[in-house]
């Protein structure tokens, strides 16, 4: 059983940066696919970057594409994801997932959820 919790998230102005992080626990890091997920209110949850679990592959949505940046350490079983030319619409709560095997763009494929963080963008 994973464990993971996101950190990182806060209130920035349109424009600015931020830096998720997420810390996983419970099980074999290393092994796993990682994603980050959002969801706005009144939304669906919606993808928004994965990566293997060797971190020699990234997938990104188009909506984030340039801005966002994916990664982890698996010496430190964490996932991170760095945000920034933020937009408005960049606002929702983000959620870490985990899956054995490839990682997907679909929120079903994922076993191991987080909390989430909140993040959000003033115009």
């Amino acid at each position: 059983q994973v464990q993971l919790v996101e950190s990182g998230g806060g209130l920035v102005q349109a424009g600015g940066s931020l830096r998720l992080s997420c810390a996983a626990s419970g099980g074999t890091f290393g092994i796993y696919a990682m994603a980050w997920f959002r969801q706005a209110p009144g939304k669906e949850r919606e993808f928004v970057s994965a990566i293997s679990w060797s971190g020699g592959s990234t997938r990104y949505a188009d909506t984030v594409k340039g801005r966002f940046t994916i990664s982890r350490d698996n010496a430190k079983n964490a996932v991170y994801l760095q945000m920034s030319s933020l937009k408005p619409e960049d606002t929702a709560v983000y959620y870490c997932a985990a899956r054995e095997g490839y990682y997907s763009s679909t929120t079903t494929a994922y076993d191991y959820w987080g909390q989430g963080t909140q993040v959000t963008v003033s115009s």
